[in-house]
């Protein structure tokens, strides 16, 4: 993680969910993050395009309107929705965080570099699901972004470790071995 507020807002997120795989959504505390808001965003995962259910100001005024109930995705250049796609639901589905590095095109045409954070909600039956985010770019952007494309993405939390099998000795033959384990 680069950005000095994406790294806030997921030490932030970290200590809320204290020894659980994301907080609840109910945890996070808006005057907490208040520097940040601007740049945090809420998407429901009920359908494909994942739509804004909340947008901060500084989201809104990037894309030069209200993001409010608009597919996320279509944010993206349409050789990006896809990966974007897959990056969204591995976060809601595997309740995994990812970072991505996004490139957008200005409205001069000139490239931003921006910084994205996707955090998941804690899901609980017959609610919907939804994650959290922030956008950040790595420098002042002037005017309406558009065609964002994903150029770097990892998850942060490495899955449970797979606790190999126990080695059990088979004994074959008078002086030969044979340990069974994995392949």
């Amino acid at each position: 993680m680069k950005h000095p507020s994406n790294r806030a807002f997921f030490t932030y997120w970290d200590d809320k969910r204290g020894t659980a795989r994301a907080p609840d959504r109910s945890e996070i505390e808006p005057h907490a993050l208040r520097e940040l808001l601007g740049d945090i965003f809420v998407l429901a995962y009920e359908d494909e395009g994942f739509p804004f259910r909340v947008a901060g100001t500084r989201v809104c005024a990037r894309f030069g309107r209200d993001v409010k109930n608009q597919r996320f995705s279509t944010l993206f250049a349409p050789e990006s929705r896809g990966e974007i796609g897959e990056i969204v639901s591995a976060v809601a589905e595997e309740t995994l965080p990812a970072i991505a590095g996004i490139t957008a095109t200005s409205q001069g045409g000139e490239p931003v570099h921006l910084e994205l954070l996707l955090l998941p909600f804690h899901t609980r039956a017959h609610t919907p699901i939804s994650l959290t985010g922030l956008l950040a770019p790595f420098n002042e952007c002037h005017g309406v972004l558009g065609d964002l494309r994903v150029t770097s993405w990892r998850y942060l939390h490495q899955p449970e470790k797979i606790v190999p099998r126990a080695l059990r000795k088979l004994a074959v033959a008078r002086g030969f071995m044979v340990y069974e384990g994995l392949r």
